[in-house]
């Protein structure tokens, strides 16, 4: 195991940072970065010293490989050490198990799913995962699903009055995009579900977490700040 993470440490980074822009749908303002397969896409969690907790620690431990952070947000909710919620996998490695069972909070409003970082990209429902076992370079499980198959989660309600900022991934039938996004503004999950399905055309999306969503996108002169939070999710560039 220590060698597959070696190797996948070792691979070239590519040289394209994911594009990253402002766009709205249905009067609310989001921030999308789209990321194309062969982008050196990871998930992050913790160093020698525990958990980074926020953009700045990732991209200073990154510059010990020559390489930066193009973008970067939060990846999945945490306990309150950084510990991930459900499955998380780093550098092919398992840090925590997968959590099929129903429960309380966003987490546990069933069907929650994993978001699958391999040769492609894939959002796919956790219990479906566990069947499946897809091979995965990085995962984290969140929820709940936003979009499945093309159809929205049957228990997000379009006039719900739960709103805060909220930030997700959605990918493409083919697996060769992955579009993370955040809103701008506050909406429910039913619009933010809508966002990914109807504004940008994806079949699959996974909600990550809300209120305390970040984002990092220098191309923008955006840097989040905020309380330390757990898994990151980016893309690693050359440093400049």
């Amino acid at each position: 195991m220590r060698l597959l993470a070696l190797a996948f440490l070792l691979a070239p980074v590519a040289a394209e940072a994911a594009e990253c822009r402002d766009t709205s749908f249905e009067g609310a303002s989001y921030t999308i970065c789209e990321v194309q397969a062969g982008e050196d896409l990871r998930l992050f969690h913790s160093g020698p010293d525990g958990a980074y907790g926020s953009f700045r620690n990732v991209d200073e431990a990154l510059a010990a490989e020559g390489g930066a952070l193009g973008f970067a947000m939060n990846a999945g909710m945490y306990h309150r050490d950084l510990a991930p919620v459900g499955l998380y996998v780093e550098n092919g490695t398992e840090v925590s198990k997968l959590v099929t069972r129903d429960g309380p909070g966003n987490f546990g409003l069933l069907p929650n799913g994993v978001f699958c970082i391999g040769d492609r990209f894939r959002v796919v429902e956790s219990r479906a995962f566990r069947q499946e076992r897809p091979e995965c370079r990085f995962a984290t499980q969140s929820g709940p699903m936003l979009v499945i198959g093309g159809k929205l989660h049957p228990k997000l309600l379009a006039g719900s009055d739960s709103v805060y900022v909220r930030n997700g991934v959605g990918v493409s039938e083919d697996g060769t995009r992955a579009v993370f996004a955040i809103s701008n503004d506050a909406v429910n999950f039913h619009a933010f579900a809508r966002f990914f399905r109807d504004g940008l055309g994806l079949p699959d999306a996974l909600y990550f977490d809300g209120n305390i969503s970040r984002l990092y996108a220098p191309s923008l002169g955006r840097h989040d700040g905020g309380f330390p939070m757990g898994p990151i999710v980016g893309t690693v560039v050359p440093k400049g």
